[in-house]
């Protein structure tokens, strides 16, 4: 059995957490539409083998964590689908259930393959809203309200047996406190938050860094990164969580990702800044895939070797 908090028992076991990469863009190249609201969490309902096959390939490629498909999984937007609550509640069960099934099956095959973790993905109010919100954080409820929207969630995601949460792609000061004083109605579990940037000294809304309970980025741009990770690390103790998308640009009306020029993906080269600035769970975010996250672990395990 996993100790209370894994997630701690873990870096204590190692310098460097790997986390895996992109989920729906991933599950975009393997031929899922995913132009709808629902984002990823439609691919539960339509083609979980394929959630469950993603994770596998991220444990397969030396990833030490899986987050769940459920960062825009809801009740509320299972609703607008005709979907009961209940109905809801077993898709987001569902998603860890994959999760979970994807870790056991890699670990009976490769029986040294050590702690691996799943993280249920926690995403903002603004995911709901599926028009780009998360990077912005330009929306207001009241507290009670943005808890009640989390609470479900939530307590699907613990009730399935995650061993951590992620409350990813946060974009706003009061929206994180709302999740704080929601967790407390959850003890037993460990959670690390990720914010979306408006800059290396802000998170979206506009909130200084330094006016925020931390752990670390997710989903913004590679170059900008390593200098907002500095800047954190800078008024924090806490270990460091980095998962940046591929450097593109997501245009939240076409629901498409772009680039200009031939810009190509390299987390490895981040790699060296991102953990002398203090981080110390990497993965990758959108855009990003298991050869990316293979080779992080590679080059991880490379320095590990000259120590």
């Amino acid at each position: 059995m996993l100790p209370e908090n894994p997630l701690a028992a873990l870096l204590e076991q190692s310098p460097v957490v790997i986390l895996d990469g992109a989920l729906a863009t991933e599950l975009e190249a393997r031929g899922c539409d995913l132009c709808d609201p629902l984002w990823s969490a439609k691919v539960l309902m339509e083609a979980p083998g394929l959630i469950y096959q993603v994770h596998y390939d991220y444990f397969a490629a030396g990833a030490q964590c899986a987050i769940t498909a459920s960062y825009q999984a809801t009740p509320q937007g299972f609703a607008a689908r005709g979907l009961s609550e209940a109905d809801a509640l077993a898709l987001i069960a569902r998603s860890v259930e994959l999760a979970v099934r994807a870790r056991e099956d890699y670990c009976v095959a490769h029986p040294d393959a050590g702690a691996l973790l799943v993280a249920g993905s926690v995403g903002p109010y603004g995911a709901f809203l599926a028009n780009g919100a998360e990077y912005r954080g330009d929306y207001h409820l009241p507290q009670a309200e943005m808890m009640a929207f989390h609470r479900p969630r939530i307590a699907a995601l613990v009730d399935a047996g995650v061993d951590v949460l992620a409350c990813e792609t946060q974009p706003s000061l009061p929206e994180m406190a709302a999740l704080l004083q929601l967790l407390r109605e959850f003890p037993t579990i460990t959670a690390w938050f990720s914010f979306t940037l408006r800059d290396e000294q802000h998170i979206s809304d506009g909130t200084p860094l330094r006016d925020v309970v931390a752990m670390g980025i997710n989903c913004v741009a590679l170059e900008s990164a390593a200098a907002a990770l500095a800047h954190l690390s800078s008024l924090t103790a806490l270990p460091l969580v980095v998962y940046p998308n591929s450097g593109q640009h997501y245009d939240a009306n076409a629901k498409r990702w772009s680039s200009t020029g031939e810009q190509v993906c390299s987390l490895t080269a981040h790699l060296s800044a991102w953990r002398a600035a203090g981080a110390r769970l990497i993965g990758g975010c959108c855009r990003t895939t298991p050869q990316d996250i293979a080779a992080i672990s590679h080059a991880c395990k490379h320095e590990s070797h000259h120590y």
